[in-house]
């Protein structure tokens, strides 16, 4: 695959993400509830990309051994503090999954299915059996899917890849629209979500997307893995459309 075709790929479905119906959508608490109870699922399966690199990338087995590429190491351990230990609004520290079901708690969400889901895992289900279990909407246990099965090729260039463009580089853009063109969130005070929302705005823009990106440059480094970085970041970003698509229909 060239890289322009790549590159004009990305950029057109960039495009349809930042012009989906799904920020118009957004115009009732109602529907801001259905956003969350969905989205939140993706919100939890970001962690599980971290923590698969975090492993593979830094030693976190006893006895401690030196990493391979301590630059890698660097760039994945920032992250992780600034994801699972961040201050909230109140000056507390939580995971930015915790912060969200917070949010969820405020607006008066469902958090049902995402609890009766971490409860399934805590008890040895497997992921997959964990969301037929619960039910979930089909297009949200594909996205959920595809994340596991990027994370078990144990391939760090491909979960970094979809870590970096379906998430820590794509999360800024996709969350700006959200805030834009939400009618409700935008003439709603709901301190917590906002605070989410501009959170990863501010760290995925400024910080954690940049140092994303240092360290796909770390790992790609042959023609192959580039080629294969490349496919799991048009996927990533397909599967994002797939869930605002569930979302939009689910909300009309």
């Amino acid at each position: 695959m060239k890289v322009e075709s790549v590159e004009l790929n990305m950029s057109e479905l960039m495009e349809i993400l930042k012009t989906h119906k799904l920020y118009k959508s957004l115009k009732t608490l109602e529907d801001v509830k259905v956003f969350t109870e969905y989205h939140v699922f993706a919100v939890w399966d970001f962690m599980s990309l971290l923590k698969a690199l975090q492993s593979s990338l830094t030693c976190t087995r006893i006895p401690w051994v030196p990493n391979e590429n301590s630059n890698t190491a660097r760039f994945i351990n920032e992250i992780v503090m600034g994801e699972e230990t961040d201050l909230n609004s109140e000056g507390v520290f939580k995971s930015h999954f915790e912060m969200y079901l917070d949010s969820m708690s405020e607006i008066g969400a469902d958090t049902s299915k995402i609890h009766a889901f971490i409860e399934l895992l805590k008890n040895g289900v497997s992921v997959k059996s964990a969301l037929d279990e619960i039910e979930i909407n089909e297009s949200v246990a594909d996205f959920v899917k595809f994340t596991f099965e990027v994370i078990e090729t144990r391939k760090d260039h491909l979960i970094a890849s979809a870590f970096t463009h379906g998430r820590e580089g794509l999360i800024p853009e996709v969350f700006i629209e959200i805030l834009n063109k939400s009618e409700f969130l935008s003439s709603h005070s709901y301190g917590s979500m906002k605070y989410y929302l501009k959170r990863h705005i501010e760290l995925d823009g400024d910080e954690h997307g940049p140092l994303s990106l240092k360290m796909i440059d770390e790992l790609c480094n042959s023609e192959e893995k580039k080629i294969e970085a490349e496919a799991i970041a048009l996927e990533s970003i397909r599967q994002r459309i797939k869930l605002w698509d569930a979302i939009a229909s689910a909300i009309d």
